[in-house]
């Protein structure tokens, strides 16, 4: 992120009823891309957690465990070149801690394909395991530090990148990946397509105290990035036993 799910798979709809919780159980919930239901007037029940990368250095992550933060994403690579110097600590010592944590790859679409960052993504701690305590990978796609805001992509040009990232890590770890990014560029880089909201859970950013319109398609979201500061700070949209869920698959 700059300043700044998966679908549980295999599981059927009375299944992924069975996991959600009572408070969101109703006649009226639709179901969600990581096959749970939500209803949009209920409470929910929402985990907190956060997300760090190389200029957070080595992570206290006891003291953030003693501050309520569940679970942690962590950046691992941009692009085909880089990969995240802290990320072993960040990484492991999230998961040492007790957090269910995740890796994320920050995209570059103007450098290469899809395809080939989705491999370097997967092939410098991207992966995913069954362990109950790993979450899928995110395609962290967004606003262009670099240059252009979308990265001088068309919109059909930028809806078959982002598939071809999210084919190629399906391809890879088994998982669908969650897809990170802001309304608003979304809508202006990809046309709000809602190709990729029937798999991929969204991850939303918006520094709010709501989470606002979401890009088309998605009916809720299974993470949001709700502020920056002290550092990124998250919303898990479910429980802890729904979180534990998404990351066993």
């Amino acid at each position: 992120m700059i300043s700044l799910f998966s679908r549980v798979a295999g599981l059927t709809v009375a299944a992924a009823l069975a996991l959600t919780p009572l408070a969101v159980q109703s006649a009226t919930a639709k179901p969600s891309p990581d096959g749970f239901r939500q209803a949009s007037t209920a409470a929910v029940t929402q985990t907190l957690g956060m997300d760090v990368a190389s200029h957070q250095g080595n992570v206290d992550w006891a003291y953030w465990w003693g501050q309520g933060r569940k679970f942690a994403y962590v950046k691992a690579t941009e692009g085909t070149s880089y990969t995240n110097p802290y990320f072993a600590q960040q990484y492991n010592g999230s998961y040492n801690v007790g957090m269910i944590r995740g890796a994320y790859h920050f995209a570059l679409p103007a450098n290469s394909t899809g395809t080939a960052q989705a491999d370097w993504f997967v092939n410098h701690g991207g992966g995913w395991s069954g362990d109950g305590k790993t979450l899928p990978g995110v395609l962290d796609i967004e606003y262009n530090p670099y240059g252009a805001t979308c990265y001088g992509l068309t919109q059909a040009g930028m809806r078959s990148w982002i598939a071809a990232f999210t084919s190629r890590y399906k391809a890879r770890t088994g998982r669908d990946a969650v897809i990170y990014t802001t309304t608003d560029w979304w809508t202006q880089c990809t046309g709000n397509t809602s190709q990729f909201a029937s798999l991929n859970p969204l991850w939303i950013a918006r520094y709010s105290s709501s989470v606002g319109t979401l890009p088309a398609g998605w009916s809720y979201y299974t993470f949001w990035q709700y502020t920056d500061s002290p550092l990124d700070t998250n919303r898990f949209n479910g429980d802890l036993t729904r979180l534990r869920a998404l990351a066993l698959g």
